[in-house]
């Protein structure tokens, strides 16, 4: 499939899925008309927990109107986080203080720019990230780049093009730069230099979700989940296959029902490694060869949390499911949060943490799903995945509002 195939699948899967409010933000899609039920009402309840914000700052001009969700991350004594345009910022994660900034690319330049039909009044760009490790920040563009920055001081190391949109988080394993790109391949950098080293490629299905999942390099293996519903585990070192496992087959008569993205990134754990689909299932396999140990009948497109023995899964629907590691069996159902487009769960001590579309974010119980707090952190709504360094939890609202939050017992 070439780029302008590309481009036009995705106005495709747009167009087709306008009438769901999740893609309420398309400049053609009138929010007035929605007829699907409206974002669940919050709950009242006898908050457990304060939750104390240490600092704030901000990040650049935000994450924009299209669907991004750039995580923030840790590196030693510093948080670094990027917006949707190009600004990248580290900062002390103790004090908030900004350490550097730099900006990268140029949003309305690039090779690609003229199949950006999801928002031409938005020119952000900035749609994989942020990746780090060996010394580098790792971000990709939809322009069809890689960038690698210095971690000291946010220079630039090197940029490599690799002709498609890169909207998730490159990862390294201290050798090589891992990125998946949109047109359904996956390619490994020069650590150094940005050379590519070899790609493995995988057929995309005629409409997919615009999305892909983030590598994830454990030992000597890559694992990685594609648009056609597959997942696979490559040698890090020469993209050699070891084995792919499909996570669900395409059901139903039209595209629309037969799309089954393994969007999810792979959660590796011990011996295991749990995967999630689209209109599809979420299944635990086996690491060594992905013969499938337990699965259940859920559908997701969003990273997975891990604690107490349990993974917990954000389903389609914003439905919350505690899943038991071993067994597979269903714990319990937190239901509260409907419709609210709930972020990536993040899971510590005994809380499980999400943010929703209003800026909120909500903090739950491991151990039965009851609510234990709330506080509002952003207006604009927060997507993103957060981060967590010595129990205090790092936040990137969609404005570009970067926060320090501390959970203390009341």
């Amino acid at each position: 499939m070439n780029k302008q195939q590309r481009g036009l699948t995705l106005v495709a899967v747009s167009l087709l899925l306008g009438g769901c409010s999740w893609f309420s933000w398309l400049p053609w899609v009138d929010g007035d008309k929605e007829d699907l039920a409206k974002p669940a009402e919050l709950v009242k309840f006898d908050s457990e927990l304060n939750l104390k914000r240490q600092w704030k700052t901000s990040v650049g001009s935000g994450l924009g109107k299209k669907f991004l969700r750039l995580q923030p991350k840790v590196v030693a004594d510093r948080i670094v986080a990027a917006d949707g345009y190009g600004v990248v910022q580290a900062h002390d994660r103790f004090s908030g203080k900004r350490i550097w900034r730099v900006e990268i690319g140029q949003g309305s330049d690039g090779m690609l720019s003229s199949l950006n039909f999801i928002d031409r009044r938005d020119p952000s760009f900035v749609a994989g990230g942020v990746g780090v490790g060996a010394g580098l920040i790792l971000l990709g563009t939809t322009e069809g780049f890689v960038h690698a920055l210095n971690v000291a001081d946010g220079s630039e190391v090197w940029r490599s093009e690799v002709n498609s949109e890169v909207i998730a988080a490159p990862v390294t394993d201290g050798k090589l730069v891992f990125a998946q790109t949109i047109d359904g391949r996956l390619i490994a950098l020069g650590k150094d230099d940005g050379e590519e080293r070899w790609s493995y490629d995988n057929q995309l299905p005629v409409l997919t979700l615009r999305g892909t999942s983030t590598p994830v390099v454990a030992g000597d293996i890559v694992f990685t989940g594609f648009a056609s519903g597959k997942v696979v585990a490559v040698r890090a070192v020469n993209g050699e296959p070891i084995w792919e496992h499909r996570v669900m087959l395409p059901e139903g008569r039209s595209e629309l029902e037969r799309m089954v993205d393994a969007d999810t990134t792979p959660l590796v754990l011990s011996s295991e490694l749990y995967v999630g689909a689209y209109q599809g299932r979420v299944k635990s396999l086996s690491r060594r060869d992905g013969r499938p140990l337990w699965e259940q009948e859920i559908s997701t497109y969003t990273d997975f949390a891990e604690g107490y023995g349990q993974i917990y899964v954000v389903d389609d629907s914003d439905v919350i499911h505690a899943i038991d590691r071993q067994t597979g069996e269903v714990t319990w159902i937190q239901e509260d949060f409907k419709r609210r487009k709930l972020s990536p769960p993040i899971a510590f001590s005994n809380y499980l943490v999400v943010g929703d579309e209003s800026g909120y974010i909500h903090v739950i119980a491991q151990r039965d799903g009851r609510h234990l707090a709330r506080r509002k952190i952003d207006g604009d709504g927060i997507r993103s995945a957060m981060t967590l360094a010595d129990n205090v939890l790092f936040v990137l609202g969609n404005s570009g509002s970067l926060q320090a939050i501390d959970l203390q017992l009341k």
